[in-house]
């Protein structure tokens, strides 16, 4: 008995004879009773909209015969981008890193012996040097200060006030050769 329709009754449905025995053959080869083919055939057709006039065209081994072609298609496209893109363009790098790192063992530079000096001498000359950075730091104050001595507030007649800076074009001049001497002349030892 079909599970779930047990108490249902039967009926006769009208039938050709040569499509009863097809249909009967049918059910037999699906494994189930005629109510529950002819149910599970309903189905199909209203699940997937489907007229049983309409031809789905190809069957499926045919298109699972046409996806395998695609596929195939799909990965020579792959390998052939891989061919003609992909491994040239990795031989290409790897030469470039090759020559990069063949470059950097070639170029030695050699430094030359260190010259000793005793701590006295060293500590003479960062004594100087620093009294050096000193005496060009109170130099830069007292620029600072002159400055901002010779800084006068003005009140706009339309606008907002401003800050005049009151000294001769002479002292303005020496005052930006002080400035680009000890910015721009400090050189090393070697340079």
């Amino acid at each position: 008995m079909d599970k779930g329709y047990q108490k249902e009754q039967f009926t006769c449905l009208s039938i050709k004879i040569s499509i009863a025995k097809k249909y009967r053959k049918f059910c037999r080869s699906f494994g189930k009773s005629q109510s529950l083919t002819l149910l599970a055939m309903l189905d199909f057709f209203q699940v997937n909209e489907v007229s049983p006039n309409d031809r789905l065209g190809e069957t499926i081994s045919s298109l699972k015969h046409q996806m395998k072609r695609r596929f195939n298609a799909v990965i020579a496209i792959i390998r052939d981008i891989e061919k003609s893109q992909t491994k040239p363009t990795t031989i290409m790098l790897q030469q470039l890193f090759e020559q990069a790192s063949g470059d950097s063992e070639e170029e030695t530079f050699d430094f030359g012996t260190p010259e000793l000096i005793s701590e006295s001498e060293e500590l003479n000359y960062y004594r100087d040097n620093y009294f050096k950075i000193q005496s060009e730091h109170q130099a830069m104050c007292n620029d600072l200060e002159l400055v901002l001595n010779s800084i006068k507030p003005v009140k706009g007649t339309f606008g907002s006030s401003f800050l005049k800076l009151e000294i001769s074009k002479k002292e303005y001049q020496e005052l930006k050769n002080r400035i680009e001497n000890v910015y721009n002349h400090n050189s090393t030892e070697i340079g």
